[in-house]
């Protein structure tokens, strides 16, 4: 006998505001969640997955977006028709949401304890100390360590894994019959990831619980769905069983988004080792004083560089890998002078960047450019692109008229329309401002691109665009890249050799396809046997549906 489902979700439609991109967010969308069921939800940014969420929570920023066709049942009951108070009773009681950032869901103001305390408080009669035992019980569950520390801290207190952990505490302490997850592993380190999908399968299998899991990455989804559900620009354009979709796609747009994920396989090593050295560090230190005082509590000194040594060779790229706290984005901004080191060498042409005065610093920055992980926040909003772009140049003296001239050659060279050049940063996607900063850093005409997890917040399609525009650019220009990445997939693509820093060291380096294929480090070993959908081998693109 087939179970009931937990969630139907029959022809919704939900309207866009007028002047928006398409009249309908989602148009005639259906999805089907059983008990015990974890669906994934994937597809683009834009294609309407958060929306499809939020919808079912009902939460979405009426009246301005909101559901005009369709129903939603949850066990049979159409949650459309409900009042809000109806549905705060169902919130947190028979459905949930694990939110994508903690922090912004957390209230940094209310303890850890505090603030699971309050969805108990809102739903059982359960006194005080019974609350504070569910509480702890919950936290034991998904897998904090020392859970009555956990109680009483505040979530700045604690890391980002263990702010996601008790983001589902709060989403399962009342077992719920629906819990939606909207990618809730997206900024997390590999290991991390690994650990919460473990936890979500876990409480997903002791509970019964059905779950909306939605994400843009494949990995993770060959990880955990059990069913899939492929959206573009509010269109289910497909929809099936996990292994199914996963492997033999139907559609162009899911043979497309399959075709983009990056291969674990690294290609072929590059013979580089007779190319001169651009970029050196030398015995590179780096530690942050103690911090906080009475009201906070003092934190320890920190170590976030430690007798780091590397070179990097004229058209090579060098991965540097490694989960979050271990030194990564620390050494990146060193080699750029964003960051003064404590102690150490790094040589650009055997001229010291750390010891050099301003104005040997300044000429010495055109030689080395940095690409940043949030170009939103990196690009001043009010300057037109082309303006962005001439910047840096003009400052250093070449005539207004031919630095804006070659901005305008810049954008034609990372595949921008000329016409971008008058528009402002807000105009463009997420994938077209990376571009942009990428044309930023090259109007220097540098020797060296440092570039901090440039692709990390795009979607699997846009990220192999930049991926494949940054290996162009740098066969063609004879670049060097210093590239830092947690995704461990995107460090095989494009890097020639890796360094793996733990704790501030390098634990392990080498080419990238013997370090890949023959890790010697257990902390290597552990980081790539962490990777989601290790095992999985997206079909190719050219083999038959």
């Amino acid at each position: 006998m087939t179970a009931t489902p937990i969630l139907q979700i029959e022809d919704l439609r939900i309207s866009l505001p007028t002047g928006s991109d398409r009249p309908y967010a989602l148009e005639r969308f259906n999805l089907v969640v059983n008990p015990g069921e974890i669906v994934c939800l994937v597809g683009e940014s834009g294609s309407g997955k958060s929306l499809a969420a939020n919808a079912v929570m009902r939460l979405l920023p009426e009246p301005h977006v909101r559901v005009t066709g369709g129903r939603i049942l949850l066990d049979g009951i159409d949650i459309v028709t409900k009042s809000e108070a109806e549905m705060q009773a169902l919130r947190g009681d028979r459905l949930s949401m694990i939110f994508q950032e903690p922090m912004t869901a957390l209230n940094p103001q209310k303890t850890v304890g505090w603030q699971i305390d309050e969805v108990l408080r809102l739903h059982t009669d359960l006194d005080r100390k019974a609350r504070k035992a569910k509480v702890l019980e919950i936290l034991g569950d998904v897998h904090i360590p020392e859970p009555e520390s956990a109680y009483n801290a505040y979530p700045h207190q604690i890391s980002g894994g263990q702010r996601q952990r008790v983001m589902i505490a709060m989403a399962l302490v009342m077992n719920p019959r629906l819990l939606i997850a909207d990618e809730p592993t997206t900024a997390l380190d590999v290991t991390t990831q690994k650990q919460i999908l473990h936890l979500i399968k876990e409480l997903q299998r002791k509970h019964g619980t059905g779950i909306l899991f939605i994400t843009h990455d494949f990995g993770v989804v060959a990880e955990i769905a059990d069913r899939i559900a492929v959206l573009r620009l509010g269109d289910l354009v497909e929809s099936g069983p996990a292994e199914q979709i996963l492997n033999r796609p139907q559609h162009p747009y899911t043979r497309a988004l399959i075709a983009a994920v990056p291969a674990l396989a690294p290609p072929p090593e590059k013979p580089l080792s007779n190319a001169p050295v651009v970029l050196q560090s030398r015995h590179l230190k780096k530690t942050f004083a103690a911090r906080g005082g009475l009201l906070l509590g003092r934190r320890k000194a920190v170590t976030a560089v430690r007798d780091l040594s590397f070179e990097l060779r004229r058209g090579e790229t060098l991965g540097v890998v490694g989960e979050s706290g271990s030194g990564k984005t620390t050494v990146s901004r060193i080699v750029t002078r964003l960051l003064q080191a404590d102690s150490g060498e790094v040589l650009i042409d055997g001229k010291d960047l750390i010891h050099a005065s301003k104005a040997e610093l300044r000429a010495l920055r055109k030689d080395i450019q940095m690409v940043f992980q949030d170009p939103m926040a990196s690009l001043n909003p009010r300057k037109r692109v082309v303006d962005l772009i001439a910047q840096g140049p003009i400052v250093h003296g070449t005539p207004k008229a031919e630095a804006r001239a070659r901005a305008r050659e810049l954008l034609e060279l990372v595949e921008l329309s000329p016409a971008a050049a008058e528009r402002y940063p807000h105009e463009f996607s997420g994938g077209q401002r990376q571009r942009i900063g990428i044309a930023r850093a090259l109007a220097m005409q540098p020797r060296v691109i440092v570039a901090d997890e440039p692709v990390s917040a795009l979607d699997v399609s846009v990220q192999a665009q930049v991926l494949r525009l940054l290996a162009d650019l740098r066969d063609r220009l004879n670049l060097s890249l210093l590239f830092v990445t947690h995704d461990l997939r995107v460090a095989a693509q494009l890097c020639d050799k890796v360094i793996v820093m733990q704790k501030g060291e390098i634990v392990e380096s080498g080419p990238t396809a013997r370090v890949f294929a023959n890790p010697a480090h257990p902390y290597t070993q552990a980081l790539l046997g962490s990777i989601p959908g290790r095992n999985w081998q997206p079909p190719r693109l050219d083999e038959p549906a």
